[in-house]
C-alpha cells in the first residue's frame, strides 16, 4: 500500500492511475478507522480498480475544540487495518495540503437540509464538512466514493455537493455497520467505558428498534413521547429524537404513504455524543 504523505505525492500517484485509464474508488476518514471504513473499502473494491483512503481530522468541522483536541487519532493502526482489507493508497496530509492559507470553511448553500437536525445544534459543521470533501474530491478525482448511512445527514450533504461542485463522482451509502449488540461503529466510540459501550449504546439501538415496531402503529408525538420516557429513566441524556422524510430531511409529524421516513437520534452516553439512525419499513 502508497502512504502518501502530501499533494503532490498525491497528484504523482493519481496521474501515473488516471494514465492507465483505472477506475479510483475512495472513502475519506479522520482515521481512528474501525470495521465500519472497512465496509466501505470492501464495498469500494467491488467497482473500482483502485482503492483509496484519506485520513485528516478536519480542524473546520470541530464546532467544540474540546472534541477535535479529544478526537482519537491512531494512525499506526489505521495503516495497518487499510492494509489488511486491501486499499492501495492512503492520502495522510497536513493540513497545509488542504488549507494552503487558512483552515476557514466555504460556506454552501445546500438547499436547506444543512439547517435541519445536526445543523440546529452544529453550527457550520456542514460548511466544513463540504470544504474538506470538496479538496479532497479535486485532489483525489475519484469516480465513485463511498460513506457511511450511519452519517446520514453528511451522505446527503456530500449527495447536494456533487450538484453544486459539478463533480464527476458516483456516490454511495453503504449501510450502518453493527458491533453485535447493535452499537453503530463510531470512532468515538473508542472514549466509551466497557459499561457505556455494553448499556448506554445498546440503549440507543434497542430503542430504535422500538421505533420502528411502533412506526404506522401509534402517532409520531406518542413515538416521541415514548423514546423521551425511555431515556429519562436511563443514565443517558436525550440530545434530540426526531423523524424525518429520508429526502427532504424535513421533521415529520404525520405520515404520508408514498414517502420514505428514517428515525433520528442523539444521545450523550457519559461525556460521548453518539448519533444513529435507522429506516423505518
Amino acid at each position: 500500500m502508497e502512504i502518501l504523505r502530501n499533494r503532490q505525492s498525491l497528484s504523482d500517484y493519481i496521474a501515473a492511475v488516471k494514465k492507465e485509464g483505472k477506475k479510483i474508488g475512495f472513502a475519506p476518514t479522520m482515521g481512528a478507522l474501525h470495521d465500519g471504513h472497512m465496509s466501505l473499502y470492501k464495498e469500494a473494491r467491488k467497482d473500482n480498480d483502485i482503492v483509496i483512503s484519506s485520513v485528516f481530522v478536519n480542524p473546520t468541522q470541530f464546532n467544540n475544540p474540546d472534541d477535535l483536541k479529544k478526537y482519537p487519532r491512531t494512525e499506526e493502526n489505521d495503516i495497518a487495518m487499510l492494509e489488511k482489507v486491501g486499499v492501495d493508497a492512503v492520502y495522510i496530509p497536513g493540513t497545509e495540503d488542504i488549507y494552503p492559507e487558512k483552515a476557514e470553511s466555504k460556506h454552501y448553500d445546500f438547499g436547506g437540509i444543512e439547517n435541519e437536525m445536526e445543523g440546529k445544534f452544529r453550527p457550520g459543521h456542514f460548511d466544513g464538512v463540504g470544504t474538506v470533501v470538496s479538496e479532497l474530491f479535486r485532489q483525489v478525482q475519484p469516480d465513485n466514493a463511498y460513506f457511511g448511512e450511519k452519517d446520514y445527514q453528511q451522505l446527503a450533504i456530500i449527495k447536494k455537493l456533487v450538484e453544486i461542485e459539478k463533480f464527476p463522482i458516483n456516490i454511495h451509502g453503504v449501510p450502518i455497520y453493527r458491533a453485535e449488540n447493535g452499537l453503530a461503529l463510531s470512532s468515538r466510540n473508542a472514549r466509551l467505558s466497557e459499561d457505556e459501550r455494553n448499556e448506554g449504546a445498546t440503549l440507543i439501538y434497542k430503542t430504535l428498534v422500538k421505533v420502528n415496531e411502533w412506526f404506522r402503529v401509534i402517532s409520531i408525538p406518542e413515538i416521541k413521547k415514548r423514546v423521551e420516557e425511555i431515556f429519562e429513566q436511563s443514565d443517558y441524556e436525550l440530545e434530540y429524537f426526531l423523524i424525518a422524510d429520508e429526502e427532504t430531511l424535513k421533521e415529520t409529524d404525520f405520515f404520508y404513504k408514498d414517502k420514505s421516513y428514517r428515525a433520528f437520534i442523539v444521545v450523550f452516553v457519559g461525556e460521548v455524543r453518539l448519533i444513529d439512525n435507522m429506516h423505518l419499513d
